[in-house]
């Protein structure tokens, strides 16, 4: 049973652990840096993205210091918030502190995130791009293990973590995304399995648990959209990641495909009585950790 799993199995709630199980030791030691310039700290830069300046804030915990490859979290802010919201609130940057790893928040075009069929003003914004171009330049500046690069997210940043592991699943090992679902109207086409593990309140107002359509809330106009449904996604995925057809309960408020091809996972956790929710940072970086590219 892969660890995550396991975990989870030794949880009573979603409300998930104040003490989790230090992560095993890897099998080989990571390996050396030289000639990056990445000092501990937060940064804010810049990348060009088809003539266009992105932008996004870096964080380097006060433990790195370039010596040994770490791995890198991307993290997509909610619909109408921002990169420094997603730093403040999202609580990556306090595991990032524990753990040792980098952090990106990026920010999006009209505090948005293109997903294809929304959630930009303009269809032409190309996100994707702009989450390899930032993964390059950090990956330029720092020592960053490449096969350990996920993608995490709240409401249309979960959507956007979503986006990477269909379109750019040779960068992302594996993804976390919260309060959002996988879009009918979204193309989905993933070059390997992805591992996934999705957080949903089942009273969600704003992305309805059991799907249906939906227009984003913007000052701009934007076509109608129709959620697949957590449980909707969750078997989006297990076709895509080749599953088997059975699932089981590792907790009470989770389900997980059985089986998945190369030995990914396929994880929904549900709060019974959750609303349009953020996740927990440090549980989905415990699923996260488990995983790399292969």
């Amino acid at each position: 049973m892969p660890r995550f799993l396991l975990l989870l199995m030794l949880l009573p709630s979603l409300a998930l652990a104040t003490n989790p199980a230090p992560p095993e030791p890897p099998t080989n030691p990571p390996a050396a840096c030289s000639g990056q310039s990445l000092q501990a700290g937060e940064h804010e830069l810049s990348v060009n993205v088809n003539g266009q300046q992105r932008d996004f804030i870096l964080y380097a915990p006060p433990s790195y210091n370039g010596s040994a490859q770490v791995p890198l979290l991307l993290d997509f802010h909610a619909l109408l918030t921002s990169a420094e919201y997603q730093r403040d609130n999202s609580g990556t940057r306090e595991v990032a502190q524990d753990e040792g790893f980098l952090v990106a928040y990026p920010q999006g075009i009209d505090n948005a995130w293109n997903l294809g069929p929304c959630c930009t003003e303009s269809r032409s914004v190309d996100d994707v791009a702009f989450a390899r171009a930032m993964v390059a330049d950090v990956v330029a500046r720092g020592c960053v293990d490449q096969k350990r690069v996920y993608a995490t997210g709240y409401s249309n940043g979960g959507g956007m973590a979503y986006k990477l592991a269909c379109s750019a699943a040779d960068m992302v090992a594996a993804v976390a995304p919260a309060a959002f679902d996988m879009i009918e109207e979204m193309n989905c086409a993933p070059s390997r399995p992805v591992s996934v593990f999705a957080y949903r309140g089942r009273l969600d107002p704003i992305v309805p648990y059991s799907g249906g359509p939906s227009t984003p809330p913007t000052g701009y106009p934007l076509e109608q959209i129709t959620f697949q449904g957590a449980q909707g996604s969750f078997n989006t995925w297990a076709t895509l990641n080749n599953c088997s057809t059975g699932t089981s309960s590792p907790s009470r408020n989770c389900t997980a495909s059985n089986s998945c091809e190369d030995g990914t996972e396929n994880v929904l956790c549900t709060a019974r009585f959750g609303g349009h929710s953020a996740w927990d940072a440090e549980t989905s970086w415990d699923f996260l950790k488990a995983h790399q590219l292969p």
